[in-house]
């Protein structure tokens, strides 16, 4: 299989170099351009690196960050682009990077709620990307969800045959880096918990919808059950630990609903190997009674490109018709750079990005 031409945009960013260390000697996609904005064009990834946890890839580490267009990136033959823009900067890019014949696969919020927008994650909504078939044009967006939500969707898909829920229930701990770098003022979070993050409840709320919802004649139709939200700061650093509430159509046991947790593999690509930032366990069910936490539980997911990519859960506990559990979601990886790399692995196998 050959390798696709790529793209980054917002390289220099928290989200972006996660980005660059999960597309540096991808087998699917060429080590990327690297592109940001003024303040960092010109400069070597690695004296821009942020992440603590990680130093830069050896193949982009040296490697100059440039400024870019779209009609530029078209000139130098780019097939696939990552944007890790800012939702207010990345909308008119991402239409034209499209309209230009490329495939975009946004991290940002700007198109998540177009209705030919694909808002997918691929073990819950990979069928989904069919709304891309028929096509005249080989250029298209697709978007990860949000951070907290893509949390909440990969732990509740497997339960909702079994719940057929009334209602979802959703309070989310979330973590500093979800802010992007450099986060909240040190001042604002410090011996304290901030109650309130800016659209955060609505995007948790429609996004979800969305996405358990399905596709008829080339749009979208939201799922019928309600989903409610609220959602706070913390001064962790990354991983968002959320609180889950499901109202049960009827009585369930937990052993069920760890069965139902334990037996989620929506993804016959993962056994095949074809998805290399899948992970082999989507859902990961802890029995301690003090897990799931950020610091123990955020880079769940196995193999080590997956480190990241599966969701957390346990606290489970089952009062009749109540099934309440949390759950820990990598943010910046699952939640971010990772959800949007993985689906253009399941793109790719599904024809997308041409032969």
């Amino acid at each position: 299989m050959r390798r696709r031409k790529a793209a980054l945009l917002g390289a220099s960013g928290w989200i972006g170099q996660h980005f660059a260390r999960l597309l540096a000697d991808h087998p699917f996609f060429d080590d990327p351009i690297l592109c940001a904005g003024p303040r960092s064009a010109g400069k070597q990834l690695e004296s821009v690196w942020i992440l603590p946890e990680w130093g830069p890839p050896p193949s982009l580490a040296a490697r100059t960050i440039t400024s870019a267009t779209a009609a530029s990136l078209e000139k130098e033959g780019v097939e696939v682009v990552f944007s890790a823009l800012p939702t207010e900067e990345a909308g008119p890019i991402e239409t034209e990077l499209a309209r230009r014949g490329i495939a975009v696969f946004s991290n940002a919020g700007s198109h998540r709620m177009d209705r030919d927008v694909p808002l997918v994650i691929p073990e819950v909504n990979g069928a989904h990307l069919d709304l891309l078939r028929g096509r005249k044009s080989k250029g298209f967006i697709v978007t990860n969800s949000n951070c907290s939500t893509s949390g909440v969707a990969v732990a509740v898909k497997p339960l909702l045959p079994l719940l057929k829920p009334r209602e979802i229930v959703v309070t989310t701990y979330q973590s500093l880096s979800g802010a992007g770098f450099p986060g909240v003022a040190s001042l604002s979070i410090t011996d304290n918990i901030l109650p309130y993050i800016p659209e955060e409840e609505e995007k948790i709320e429609r996004e979800t919808r969305k996405m358990f919802g399905s596709v008829q004649d080339g749009s979208y139709v939201p799922m019928d059950i309600a989903v409610y939200s609220n959602c706070a700061r913390v001064g962790t650093r990354e991983g968002h630990l959320e609180a889950v509430t499901l109202d049960s159509k009827s009585e369930v046991s937990a052993e069920a609903v760890r069965a139902a947790w334990a037996g989620f593999r929506p993804l016959s690509e993962v056994r095949e190997g074809t998805l290399p930032t899948a992970p082999e366990s989507p859902v990961i069910y802890r029995a301690e009674d003090n897990r799931p936490q950020p610091l123990l539980d955020r880079w769940a997911g196995t193999p080590a490109r997956a480190k990241g990519m599966a969701v957390t859960v346990g606290r489970l506990r089952v009062r009749s018709k109540k099934v309440m559990f949390y759950l820990l979601v990598h943010n910046a990886v699952r939640g971010g750079a990772g959800g949007s790399v993985l689906n253009a692995e399941l793109a790719l196998r599904k024809g997308f990005l041409g032969e």
